[in-house]
């Protein structure tokens, strides 16, 4: 079977609209949050939903290559990228392959003692808001070299509202200011305002802001959509498990070659 994510979005009344990419890259789960009742999940991610690693890691580096034509040679050898904790973590080292020379670094949840903290920002809608920034190179987001700070590039796994960014950027934008920001996604699903408010920080601060993703589209939801989700898991938590059953009688393993 594939996974298709329909049995969440027909019972809570979601629709998920735009590119014809995008239904092949996210589906919808069940999400036990008050905040959200909803939960995009990717399909080629692999963090999620089964995927072969060829497909996982070619999406990314996919992506870098888009990132590194957009920046030109010049530009690409100064850029930083940073992947967001915990879902974008690896996608971005694929960013950053595609990239081919920008180093990396993902933000944590996780405060080290010994290493000073380079920034930090907020997930209002996470079950985990707070973020930081621990890079072990103090002079990580100033790296430049004598033609200044180069551009930096930020990977999610779904842009959704556009807040995480924002609030990453209005940090970072006030500790090590740059001219150049490049938003990566495997699918961009902001609606116009979110789009406005991005376009007015870009203003508010002069710098160049680019997207780029995989898909683009947006989420319908219905306006009792909390209420709905809130009734699911109570109904789903409520459910008696299936009696166990035996095994079979032990058989002779069979080996598949899965082409990894």
């Amino acid at each position: 079977m594939v996974w298709t994510g329909t049995w969440v979005s027909d019972r809570l009344g979601i629709e998920l609209a735009g590119d014809d990419e995008l239904r092949g890259l996210l589906g919808l789960a069940l999400r036990r949050n008050p905040k959200r009742a909803h939960l995009l999940v990717s399909g080629v991610l692999g963090k999620h939903v089964p995927q072969l690693p060829s497909v996982v890691h070619g999406h990314g580096v996919t992506l870098g290559r888009r990132v590194r034509a957009l920046l030109g040679p010049e530009e690409a050898a100064r850029a930083v990228v940073l992947g967001y904790a915990e879902t974008a973590t690896a996608l971005g080292h694929a960013v950053a392959d595609g990239l081919e020379s920008a180093p990396y670094l993902h933000s944590t949840r996780r405060p080290v003692a010994s290493v000073p903290s380079a920034g930090g920002f907020e997930e209002s809608h996470s079950h985990a808001t707070s973020h930081l920034l621990l890079p072990e190179d103090p002079a990580f987001f100033d790296r430049g070299g004598e033609a200044g700070r180069g551009p930096l590039v930020l990977v999610d796994d779904e842009f959704s509202t556009g807040n995480t960014v924002l609030n990453t950027l209005r940090d970072l934008h006030a500790r090590h200011p740059r001219t150049h920001y490049v938003i990566v996604a495997l699918v961009d699903m902001r609606a116009s305002g979110d789009a406005d408010r991005l376009a007015a920080f870009a203003e508010e601060t002069g710098a160049r802001i680019d997207v780029v993703a995989h898909a683009r589209g947006t989420v319908r939801l219905p306006d009792d959509v909390l209420a709905r989700g809130l009734r699911l898991v109570e109904e789903q938590d409520g459910r008696t498990a299936d009696p166990l059953v035996p095994c079979a009688p032990a058989v002779a393993p069979v080996r598949l070659e899965l082409g990894w």
